[in-house]
């Protein structure tokens, strides 16, 4: 207990004895002693509301601190509970704000990185506000920052009359607009709602198709550069080593048998080599040069037969069950290219289920929405999460033998007939839908 307690105390029990004896004093018409006795319970009252009032004062004041998110005082602890409980309270607020400014600088600086276009418009009485813009949308738009919705109506009126149109509520959508009176560009615009008891932002993202494409291309330039330099290289270095051998032994007066047989060896594998990469630019040019559909009107129950009864042999050889569940469907297509696609996803299944004891594929054709969908599934090993959206990519295989192409081709083909391929894991296995439009 601290020296000001002690004092406080001193004083309420002086006021209480102070007052008893003025009572007493009083009660014997003692005018003197009363008065006299009065007065120093008067000035023990006084000076005990003063040492209380000091207590208040501190904890108002940082109260009124904490109220104003003032955090320069560094106030100690008393022996009072009042004001310890206001130095808990000031402490604990001082480390929430710091930390929420942390965070806040913290998610700036990400929202800033993003190359994506950034705007979080919040509505106040009925009118919405700026309540943050990263650098990335400023630069799309080439508009300067304003606290202020209501000015961008005119630094980019086009924008701002779709985003009106939106209701300030979930949309996505894509538009062309016109950028410094240049040449217009098409955008991908996103926006959310986000609304609590209090608040309600509206979340608009903003990104340039051209550079979505631009960075699909370059990614996918990058891929095949890989495989073609990976290729080029496993072919051509052992090969250049070879041919740097042969030159050693030809310059030589004498070539003897042992020297001979090195040269029919050496040569041997530079023709394996040179068909290899003859096979590698030639799997290229079927992706590359894809030739165009020969239409006509087939059963395509007819090609799934004749893609099984091609591969009889290999299901025969592997044991595994055929399972067909084929409506009678006719469609417009290249019966060569859709039994070619087909062959390939079998030969993925059956190199999917080699190591079960029971292989199982099965083949369903049925329509949907209007459309033919023809899935190929299998019980399998199935597709990692890691690889799976890269067996589409040109060269990209996990078998030993496998070229990489099979997908890629399919995919292209069925792209050619105005359909599309896609892949999905199952609990046990894979599948593979190819949908047509009726």
């Amino acid at each position: 207990m601290n020296l000001n307690r002690y004092i406080w105390l001193i004083c309420i029990l002086l006021a209480v004895i102070s007052g008893i004896f003025a009572f007493d004093f009083y009660s014997q018409d003692k005018w003197i002693n009363f008065g006299l006795f009065t007065i120093i319970t008067v000035g023990c009252v006084i000076l005990a509301q003063n040492f209380a009032s000091s207590y208040i004062q501190k904890t108002e004041k940082l109260l009124l601190a904490i109220q104003k998110k003032d955090f320069s005082l560094f106030p100690k602890t008393e022996e009072n509970n009042l004001v310890d409980n206001a130095v808990k309270l000031y402490y604990q607020s001082k480390e929430e704000h710091l930390s929420l400014s942390s965070y806040k600088l913290l998610y700036e600086e990400i929202l800033n990185q993003l190359e994506i276009g950034l705007m979080i418009l919040s509505e106040k009485n009925n009118e919405w506000g700026v309540f943050y813009v990263n650098p990335a949308f400023l630069e799309i738009l080439q508009i300067p920052k304003y606290n202020s919705w209501e000015l961008y109506e005119a630094k980019a009126p086009d924008f701002y009359q779709i985003i009106e149109q939106t209701n300030y509520e979930n949309s996505q959508e894509f538009f062309d607009i016109s950028i410094n009176e240049n040449v217009k560009q098409s955008f991908s615009l996103r926006t959310k709602k986000v609304q609590n008891v209090k608040n309600r932002f509206c979340i608009i993202s903003l990104e340039s198709v051209q550079k979505i494409i631009e960075q699909k291309e370059k990614l996918a330039w990058n891929n095949l550069m890989k495989v073609i330099s990976h290729e080029l290289l496993n072919t051509l270095t052992p090969v250049n080593s070879l041919i740097q051998n042969l030159e050693y032994i030809a310059n030589q007066e004498v070539v003897e048998k042992e020297d001979q047989e090195e040269m029919k060896e050496s040569l041997m594998i530079i023709n394996s080599k040179s068909k290899q990469l003859l096979n590698f630019v030639d799997d290229y040019r079927q992706v590359a040069e894809l030739p165009k559909p020969v239409f006509k009107t087939i059963s395509l129950t007819n090609i799934v037969e004749s893609a099984i009864n091609f591969l009889k042999p290999e299901f025969e050889k592997n044991n595994i069950t055929i399972v067909n569940s084929l409506d009678n469907q006719m469609i417009f297509a290249d019966q060569k290219m859709i039994e070619r696609c087909l062959i390939n996803l079998y030969l993925n299944a059956i190199y999917a289920v080699a190591d079960n004891s029971e292989k199982i594929i099965r083949t369903e054709i049925k329509t949907f929405n209007k459309r033919i969908l023809l899935s190929v599934e299998d019980n399998g090993i199935g597709i990692s999460n890691e690889i799976k959206d890269k067996i589409f990519l040109p060269f990209f295989t996990t078998r030993l033998s496998g070229s990489g192409i099979g997908l890629t081709l399919s995919k292209s083909i069925i792209e050619a007939h105005k359909g599309y391929l896609n892949y999905k894991p199952l609990e046990k296995g894979s599948r593979f839908e190819i949908w047509f439009v009726e």
